[in-house]
């Protein structure tokens, strides 16, 4: 009863902070943990007519039909390795540009940082035809400028050997701004006073990125890769269903889980297969953060999530 009185103590003296966290509390259980009882539909041979509860029993049926496909290996292989690219890569372009940002003047803060957190807010279907403009076989600028360099137009959509960096460059520009953001924050709340110190040592100003800066945003850069080592078997679809615009051609490296089961559900409409697929992910992603935050634990235990 103590530990009972304890809490109910401390949630009076913070019930201001758990009226304002409420709302997204609730956004979460709604979105996030109500979904989790369709869970079941990725063991059921859903029939409209009889739903989700009435529907006969298919057991792991829904999963060997997505193993067994011959699709399976491509959708897998393209979401595991274009998703690492865009967290080492980005993590990477994020830290450099967030050092970088803070080494700049307030004035200039300002400008660049607009400039780098603005393609955040562009949905993908913009960006999508962003990308068109440039990647137009007959009128895109690139191929305009190839022409111009007296080199051979090359037919962007038809030809998937260019779209793992097509891909990566897109994400980095869309993406790294908001990330940067968040490493220039880490770096603001640093003391000066290690600076201070440092110069008076002698130090430069490569030595004190080098020797403070970063050793000291090391376990937010931890805590973002652990976060999103847990989505990468969730892929962005806006990114690879509007950027390749679903060409057919270019699914050997743009298709991935998502983009496959949005269409296994518009052309078959088959909820069980999607939901399987979508459980395959989850408990991928689960078991992948566990996995990461054991590692990090090992080595900082200060570092690690949980």
């Amino acid at each position: 009863m103590s530990a009972l009185k304890k809490e109910i103590t401390y949630l009076r003296k913070n019930k201001s902070l758990f009226l304002i966290s409420l709302p997204a509390l609730l956004f979460v259980f709604a979105f996030s943990y109500l979904p989790m009882f369709g869970t079941v539909l990725a063991f059921k041979d859903f029939n409209y007519a009889k739903g989700i509860w009435g529907s006969d029993w298919a057991g792991l049926d829904n999963f060997k039909f997505f193993f067994t496909s011959q699709d399976a290996l491509r959708v897998t292989r393209n979401t595991l390795l274009l998703n690492a690219l865009f967290i080492v890569i980005g993590l990477a372009a994020s830290v450099v540009c967030g050092i970088l940002l803070a080494e700049l003047g307030r004035k200039a803060v300002r400008v660049f940082q607009t400039v780098l957190f603005f393609p955040y807010f562009l949905s993908w279907v913009v960006v999508g035809y962003l990308t068109y403009i440039l990647l137009n076989p007959t009128y895109g600028a690139v191929n305009k400028l190839l022409e111009w360099l007296k080199i051979a137009p090359v037919d962007w959509y038809s030809d998937p050997k260019y779209w793992p960096v097509i891909l990566v460059i897109t994400y980095l520009w869309k993406n790294v701004g908001y990330t940067a953001i968040i490493f220039y924050t880490g770096l603001m709340s640093i003391d000066p006073s290690y600076y201070e110190a440092a110069s008076i040592d002698g130090a430069s100003r490569y030595q004190q990125i080098l020797r403070i800066s970063y050793p000291l945003i090391v376990p937010l850069v931890l805590l973002l890769f652990m976060l999103n080592v847990g989505k990468i078997f969730f892929s962005d679809f806006g990114l690879f269903y509007f950027v390749p615009r679903n060409a057919g051609a270019l699914y050997a490296a743009t298709d991935v889980i998502d983009t496959y089961v949005y269409r296994s559900l518009r052309v078959v409409g088959d909820i069980g297969m999607a939901s399987a697929a979508g459980l395959y992910q989850s408990f991928v992603g689960l078991v992948l953060v566990l996995i990461t935050n054991r590692i990090v634990k090992k080595i900082d235990s200060e570092s690690a999530l949980f």
